[in-house]
Formats: C-alpha cells, sequence, structure tokens
C-alpha cells in the first residue's frame, strides 16, 4: 500500500487562464471567485450552463444568454462592465469554491488591474468566497490601494446557490449595479 491512498492526493494546481476582461471606461467591476471546470475548459467566464449570470447580465446588456461568447462580453463592455477573478491560482478538486484550499491561494494583482480603470465606482462580488478571498488578500490594507469606490457582495450565480429564485436573485443584482450604470432609470422601471 502507498503513503498516499487516492483519496488523499493533492489537488492540482489550477492557474487562472483568463485575462481581466474591462476597458478604462469600466464603471463597475465583478469579481467572482476562481473559474469552474467548465469555465476552464471552454476558457470562458461563466461557461457552466446553468450558471445564472449571462441570463442576470442580459437585463444590462439586452444581450440574450445564449448569444455568441463574443456578443455576451462585448455587450459586458458597452455598458461599463469590467470582469474578473479574486483567485490567480489554487488547488481545488471539482469546482465549488468551498474546495479551494486556502493555503495554496495566489491571488490577482487587483491594484494592478484597478489602475487600468480610472472611471471603477463599483467592485462587486459574485458571491461571498469572491469577497472572502478579497479579505484575505488584504487588498485594500496595501500601501498604493486606490480608494473612491463601492463594494457589494451579490447573491452566487453559480448552480450551487440554488437557495434564491432567479427573479430575486436578479433583482439584487439590478439594485446593486444598476445605480453605477448610465442606464438605471430603465431597469427600475415596471
Amino acid at each position: 500500500m502507498t503513503a498516499h491512498s487516492s483519496n488523499h492526493r493533492v489537488a492540482p494546481l489550477i492557474r487562472h487562464p483568463l485575462p481581466l476582461l474591462g476597458e478604462a471606461t469600466a464603471r463597475v467591476l465583478i469579481l467572482g471567485s476562481m473559474p469552474g471546470a467548465a469555465s476552464l475548459a471552454a476558457r470562458a467566464y461563466y461557461a457552466h450552463p446553468r450558471n445564472q449570470f449571462w441570463s442576470i447580465m442580459a437585463a444590462f446588456t439586452g444581450v440574450p444568454p445564449g448569444a455568441s461568447y463574443a456578443e455576451r462580453t462585448a455587450g459586458l463592455l458597452a455598458c461599463r462592465i469590467a470582469l474578473w477573478d479574486v483567485v490567480a491560482a489554487c488547488r481545488r478538486r471539482g469546482s465549488l469554491d468551498a474546495a479551494i484550499e486556502d493555503d495554496s491561494v495566489r491571488h490577482q494583482d487587483l491594484a494592478g488591474a484597478l489602475r487600468t480603470l480610472p472611471h471603477l465606482r463599483l467592485i462587486a462580488f459574485n458571491g461571498r468566497e469572491a469577497e472572502r478571498q478579497f479579505r484575505r488578500a488584504g487588498h485594500t490594507a496595501s500601501p498604493g490601494w486606490p480608494t473612491g469606490f463601492a463594494f457589494a457582495v451579490l447573491p452566487s450565480t453559480s448552480p450551487a446557490m440554488a437557495s434564491l429564485p432567479p427573479a430575486q436573485k436578479q433583482r439584487c443584482w439590478i439594485d446593486q449595479l444598476g445605480p453605477f450604470l448610465d442606464f438605471h432609470e430603465k431597469l427600475t422601471k415596471p
């Protein structure tokens, strides 16, 4: 018998393959934790078919969730929304945030990214794990950390976060992001 059984193998190190999706005009930066297996395989943000991210973003962009990835990301950029993740690399089995091994986490250079987004007004976390990893990294305590924007923790769009009905989840996102974007009036009218 070997010293390590198959149940005790070290989880693989996963490196975040996706660049910051955003332009200098962005007002909102949405931060996830780390892409899941479907997103890593597709090299695309929120690629799992049951993830509600693109359905929620359709309320802002007007781009249907079934549109091409290029169309959906262009819609985000046009709405002045940027997208990235807090974790640059970690060990994790599967796709769940709960499986991220904290002692293996390396965080993204968010301070550097924020310098490329001079009009940013809101950092929004897609779920509590993204916000937790952001706090663990100590970003806001770092010298030279940019200031002048708000923070919001939003309900995760992950299919694992099914306790909130999709319509209620979307309303939370609209209420939190809408005031920072140009078309808040359109989003709040019945």
